[in-house]
């Protein structure tokens, strides 16, 4: 495992390179940082690929003064700054979403994409009425600044997942990704300002010729498997899979499934990188 830095303007981004072989970037979801990724990590390199893992501006290690800034950008940076030409970006959530702005804006660095769990720019499939219930009490929640009761209502929403037990996914998860999500709550944190794809992802998916899997959870809110199904529907070489008995993390829940799946994606591939 190689630890290092990579300088970016006006910010500094923590990266974690693990493995040989063709390239794997992950870029984790909003309520976490880059450790929600560890339990995935391993079976790539058991399979032969070099996995990438970084916390965005603001998250985990990595640090930002507050400017505008490319999150596209960032994910071109740090390619770039592990020699890297081409790569297969897997985003969660937020990070789905960069991960398909990035292809959009340079698909010359991205061999596959993958989302999970994502949401894209500029598609926007309506919310159930509980789910806007949802996510009038979420933006509540946030706007009251208190870590921990939001830490607690997303582990709730994206761990558990709608309607479900709290003991339905192992307390060990439950509660790593509370801490993260505390730590992303944090008053002090600086996370600049970031800077939209214009014209949006939605109105742009023709760019998506690589290889794109869109991984939704069965028990996550109804706008990513939305999301996944018009993917599949739009991009010329897109397949989208609902996961049965999982949520938003899904890669938390399912790692061995999540990676048999992005290493069936990709081994047509052969080299890359």
């Amino acid at each position: 495992m190689r630890q290092l830095t990579v300088t970016v303007q006006g910010g500094r981004l923590s990266v974690v390179d693990e493995g040989d072989g063709p390239p794997i970037l992950l870029l984790h979801a909003g309520i976490v940082d880059a450790r929600a990724w560890e339990p995935l990590v391993p079976h790539f390199v058991a399979a032969g690929y070099r996995a990438i893992s970084f916390d965005a501006r603001g998250f985990g290690r990595s640090a930002t003064e507050d400017v505008e800034f490319s999150n596209r950008a960032d994910v071109v940076a740090i390619l770039d700054g592990l020699g890297v030409g081409k790569a297969c970006l897997v985003g969660n959530s937020r990070g789905g979403q960069i991960a398909v702005d990035t292809a959009v804006e340079f698909p010359e660095r991205v061999a596959a994409l993958v989302t999970i769990g994502a949401n894209i720019g500029g598609y926007e499939p309506e919310p159930t009425p509980a789910e806007t219930a949802l996510f009038e009490e979420m933006d509540r929640l946030e706007a009251s600044a208190d870590p921990e009761t939001v830490a607690d209502f997303d582990v709730r929403l994206w761990v558990d997942g709608i309607d479900q037990p709290a003991d339905r996914v192992p307390t060990a998860i439950r509660e790593a990704v509370r801490a993260m999500d505390r730590q992303v709550g944090d008053p002090g944190r600086v996370f600049g300002r970031p800077i939209r794809l214009v014209p949006p992802a939605a109105e742009r998916l023709d760019a998506l010729t690589m290889p794109v899997l869109a991984i939704a959870g069965a028990l996550d809110v109804s706008d990513v498997w939305a999301t996944a199904r018009h993917l599949e529907q739009t991009c010329p070489n897109a397949r989208a899979v609902l996961m049965p008995a999982v949520a938003h993390l899904i890669a938390l829940e399912a790692p061995a499934a999540v990676a048999a799946l992005i290493v069936d994606l990709l081994r047509p591939l052969g080299r890359f990188g």
